[in-house]
């Protein structure tokens, strides 16, 4: 399939005017769009035409935080109710039985639970490769699934016996962590427009790696032009920890190991202060806001409203499977808008008289999953639904029981209560069509997924 038109559906462009086209249509071709506007603009033919009319059609979502392989530990009962350091001292010794095909199952579980949610792009962060497990299990299965994907080769250095958190057990050595990091963007990332795969290199977190090993990621990253990933200031612990061991708070840290500037974003940024918030405006820091996992783990809520003012790129995450338990992209712009107005009546904005004090809107929160998220990235040929960009898309069919006297189609996908995608498109390919994923087999997966689930948690 060559073209592909979309036609007679609510579109929501996402674009620098923030365009919405009632009665619209999409025109792709080889993977990108064409044409984005009126029925009548469009051409009147194509390899494929699909009628929506009634469906709303929007930018296709970007996760910019995710941990794959830990789908295999949802709902874990010994880590049900711990914060992150207790939570992570549970599950560390479950992760190191994990093995390859396990990489390979959880990423196409993932990948198919954001496919479904209207996601079309996903960054991964895997920091643990036990038992031979290699960041190329998982982008072999990411390309069977046909979502495009940010391969965190993530890292983890610092054991416990050398002050770190995690054990021995699964923590590398910092020239296999470098050598490997090396040959996989050698041999994996792509930069062109509309690449399917691209390299990241995302050393875990300040407990978890050394100074050095965050110094030597950032300069090989830099020498082959691709983005660096970490975990920051997701917790109060983390702040004492960083305080003890380096003698920073966490973004000081980071600013200490050459870690700030447009390339590199950071997972969750909870704990900052105002002037913190000023030094990732300056050198273009992003941020990965992950409102379901900050809650579950009760972490805090970012302060999205104050990065957002001072122009920092701010992207949405579902963060680990394990720290969520669910890959549900659109559920979490819905958190995401919520959990702004909550942290808004906590400062009390029911008393506040400021005309300029509003709280987040529907459109705002989609923003920060499509736009936003492309941005924080660095990607500029997805986020929105404009000639040239990638034919990256969903459609939500309205005529549902939950959109019932819902009056706004953008803002009901936001407010309702979070649904399936019926089509998700990427590069102008069905992922989901009629509400069923249509590049992996959903029965077999779920099975093959939770006889790996099984093993490990039985030991």
């Amino acid at each position: 399939m060559t073209t592909l038109l979309i036609k007679n559906v609510y579109i929501v462009t996402m674009d620098d005017q923030q365009r919405e086209i009632p009665d619209g249509g999409i025109f792709v071709r080889r993977g990108f769009i064409q044409e984005v506007g009126p029925m009548s603009e469009m051409p009147a033919a194509a390899d494929e035409v699909l009628d929506l009319k009634g469906h709303v059609v929007l930018p296709g979502l970007v996760n910019t935080h995710h941990h794959f392989y830990q789908t295999l530990t949802r709902a874990v009962p010994a880590a049900q109710d711990a914060n992150l350091f207790n939570w992570l001292k549970t599950l560390y010794p479950i992760w190191a039985r994990i093995r390859p095909e396990d990489i390979f199952t959880s990423t196409q579980t993932a990948l198919a639970e954001l496919a479904l949610s209207g996601c079309t792009t996903a960054s991964d962060h895997l920091y643990l490769y036990p038992n031979g497990s290699k960041l190329d299990d998982e982008i072999a299965a990411a390309l069977e699934v046909g979502v495009r994907l940010q391969a965190s080769r993530g890292s983890m250095s610092l054991g416990e016996s050398k002050g770190g958190l995690p054990p021995d057990s699964v923590v590398d050595t910092e020239d296999n962590i470098l050598k490997d990091s090396q040959r996989l963007i050698e041999e994996y990332h792509d930069a062109k427009p509309g690449a399917m795969t691209q390299v990241v290199l995302a050393p875990c977190s300040p407990f978890s790696v050394t100074s050095d090993l965050m110094k030597q990621s950032a300069k090989l990253a830099r020498q082959y032009g691709v983005h660096l990933h970490t975990h920051l200031a997701e917790t109060e612990d983390e702040e004492q920890f960083c305080m003890q061991m380096f003698g920073h708070r966490p973004v000081g840290y980071m600013q200490e190991v050459d870690w700030v500037g447009e390339d590199v974003w950071f997972a969750h940024a909870v704990w900052v202060n105002d002037e913190e918030i000023k030094v990732f405006a300056k050198h273009n820091c992003g941020v990965a806001h992950c409102p379901t996992s900050n809650m579950r783990l009760a972490s805090g809520i970012a302060p999205v409203k104050e990065y957002r003012a001072a122009g920092v790129n701010v992207g949405l995450g579902v963060d680990g499977s394990a720290s969520n338990d669910g890959s549900h992209l659109l559920a979490e712009v819905r958190n995401a808008m919520l959990v702004s107005r909550v942290k808004e009546g906590l400062t009390g904005y029911s008393l506040s008289n400021d005309p300029n004090r509003k709280l987040m809107t529907a459109r705002e929160a989609l923003y920060l999953g499509t736009r936003g998220g492309a941005a924080v990235l660095g990607r500029n040929d997805i986020g929105s639904l404009e000639p040239g960009k990638c034919a990256d898309f969903f459609a939500i069919d309205l005529n549902k029981l939950g959109f019932a006297g819902m009056h706004d189609p953008v803002s009901a996908v936001v407010f309702g209560q979070s649904v399936n995608a019926d089509y998700t498109v990427v590069n102008g390919k069905f992922v989901v069509k009629e509400g069923q994923l249509a590049t992996v087999d959903q029965g077999k997966l779920i099975e093959k997924h939770n006889r790996a689930a099984k093993r490990l948690l039985a030991g």
